[in-house]
């Protein structure tokens, strides 16, 4: 299985700041699932920036968002999301709300989505570093049988 990794973040993608919720998204997906190819990168908050990225990502299995989920103004995640996937698949984004909200009240304000874009998952996580990892750690059990599906191979 191939993953992405990818952080939505203005001031990552300038330089300006560390980002932490990819690498600690990519440690629970090492942990759960053991030797997989994992990729990371970093794109801006713009829905323009984020379409174009997702839009090459066909040679992935799964592509995990990090960031840009929030009420913010620059909080693109899900809009971009929906514009490259041609596919909805609420029940992942609505089970880890409901994980979520186990862990505390704010996860009801996440607005993160998940969808097929030709044969990849798209997941949006939160960009919260406890918040990406649980998130992660939640997903990691599904990815397997999910990418056996969307290769028709799964029942």
């Amino acid at each position: 299985m191939r993953i992405l990794v990818l952080t939505i973040s203005d001031r990552a993608a300038a330089g300006e700041y560390e980002d932490l919720s990819g690498p600690a998204v990519e440690r629970e997906l090492r942990e759960a699932l053991g030797e997989v190819e994992i990729d990371r990168s970093i794109v801006s908050d713009e829905v323009a920036d984020i379409v174009e990225a997702l839009a090459g990502v066909g040679e992935y299995d799964v592509v995990l968002t990090t960031g840009g989920t929030g009420l913010g103004p620059r909080d693109n995640a899900p809009e971009a999301t929906r514009r490259a996937c041609d596919r909805a698949v609420p029940g992942i984004a609505e089970m880890l709300r409901r994980e979520s909200l186990a862990e505390t009240p704010n996860a009801a304000l996440s607005r993160g989505t998940a969808g097929l874009s030709g044969r990849t998952l798209v997941v949006n996580l939160p960009g919260s570093v406890r918040g990406a990892a649980f998130c992660a750690r939640a997903l990691a059990p599904l990815l397997p049988h999910a990418a056996k599906m969307i290769e028709g191979k799964g029942h």
